[in-house]
């Protein structure tokens, strides 16, 4: 594995490594807020959905960027 290279030349756009902290926060946070309403009423038809929860814009990373073959850090970036 020492020369093992990614399949698609796709990055994130900002310098964190991974929304992971992002993800797991947001998903107690729904699910807290889920026991919540089945504790008070076990019989409420309508859940609220992880977007209603969490806003996707305010994690660390923006995104994704395409690199292009001419950079001079392509081959940096794209070892594993």
């Amino acid at each position: 594995m020492s020369r093992s290279y990614r399949k698609s030349p796709f990055c994130g756009i900002t310098t964190a490594e991974s929304e992971k902290k992002d993800k797991q926060l947001a998903h107690r946070r729904e699910r807290r807020i889920v026991r919540q309403i089945l504790g008070s009423d076990p019989l409420r038809p309508v859940l609220p959905h992880r977007r209603e929860v969490s806003n996707v814009w305010s994690f660390d990373k923006d995104g994704k960027q395409r690199l292009s073959g001419n950079s001079p850090d392509y081959l940096k970036i794209m070892r594993k």
